[in-house]
Parts: structure tokens; sequence; C-alpha cells
């Protein structure tokens, strides 16, 4: 009969490495599971060792993959840069675009910090969207990062001018969704 194992319960050890050559990863599209593709990866790279910093941009909920990575990881950093409304293109407050510039000059010490091997931009493509950024600034931040730091930049509408610093573009398309029949989002699938 095999144990159930929580990572609450067991210790290990993961010797740290550092990766030679950091790529530049943008996931995109309608379809759900951006952020979701992100955490995936960083579930990957912690397990290898490596050190995980995550910038939300919009978002100030409390998902399922926040509360997991805080009971079973001291390697990951996760720091939220939005409020609890929703904002629409062209309907943006003084404190959205506060908000969004604070995450990128977080994101810009973090990256240059040396402390962290993979960033995840959560939801960037979207604070570019909203006009909350300028797309000349993160691709100031893109070439500017240490060789061997990893990004993730996540969210709808990536801009085509970031398509060219991507070494992954990935594209994400809802074919069926329950979103769509009017199903609400789910506490521990969709959040």
């Amino acid at each position: 009969m095999e144990k159930n194992i929580s990572c609450l319960h067991r210790s290990f050890y993961v010797k740290r490495y550092r990766l030679d050559k950091g790529y530049v990863h943008i996931v995109t599209g309608d379809g759900p599971g951006k952020t979701t593709s992100a955490f995936g990866i960083a579930v990957r790279a912690l397990g290898r060792g490596l050190r995980v910093c995550v910038i939300q941009f919009l978002k100030r909920k409390i998902s399922g993959e926040i509360l997991f990575f805080r009971k079973c990881s001291k390697n990951i950093v996760i720091k939220q840069f939005g409020t609890e409304s929703f904002i629409r293109k062209g309907i943006v407050g003084p404190e959205d675009i506060k908000l969004a510039e604070m995450g990128l000059d977080y994101a810009k010490r973090q990256v240059m910090s040396g402390k962290f091997d993979l960033v995840i931009l959560d939801e960037i493509n979207m604070a570019l969207y909203f006009g909350l950024l300028k797309v000349e600034d993160v691709i100031s931040l893109i070439n500017s990062r240490p060789k061997n730091v990893e990004l993730i930049l996540t969210g709808r509408n990536a801009p085509q001018e970031l398509f060219d610093y991507a070494d992954y573009l990935i594209k994400i398309e809802a074919i069926k969704h329950p979103f769509v029949r009017g199903d609400a989002a789910r506490k521990g699938i969709e959040f």
C-alpha cells in the first residue's frame, strides 16, 4: 500500500544549479491556462532547485496556485500588483497605472538581483494592452536581463512587437469552455 506523501510532511534536498542560458516565453491567446502553464513551468523549475519569482499584474486575489506554493516551497516569491476590480480598455484609473509601474519596477529589480533563475510576468500582456505599461519598457527588461534568467510573459493580447524577442511563442486557443454557457469559475479548477 502506497503512503500518501504530502509536500508539507516530507522534506527533501534538491541541489541548486543555474541555467546557462535563459529563454523568453510568451504565452498568449484567448484560451484559459496561460497562468497555469507558467506555474507548471515554475513547478518543474522548483523541482530542479531553481529559484522562481512571480510578478502578477492586474491581480490581487489569492488563487489555488499561490496557496500551494506558500505551503510547499521556500524557493518561490509571488508578488501581486493589482486591485480587486476588473478594468477595461480605455477605462483605467491612476491606481491601475501606478500599480502596473510598481510591478514593472519590482520585476526589473528581481530580474537583475541574481536571486532568481525564472521570473514570471503574469498578465503583463494585458497590462500592455490596457496601456498601463509601455512595450519599449518591457523590451528593455528583456534585453537587459542576465543571460541565465528565464522569463515568461503571460496574458491575452500580447503585442506583436514582443514576438521577435520570444524563444517560445505559445498561443492558447479556447475551442470549448463552460464560461461560454455562463458557468462560473470554480475554486480549485479555474482559480
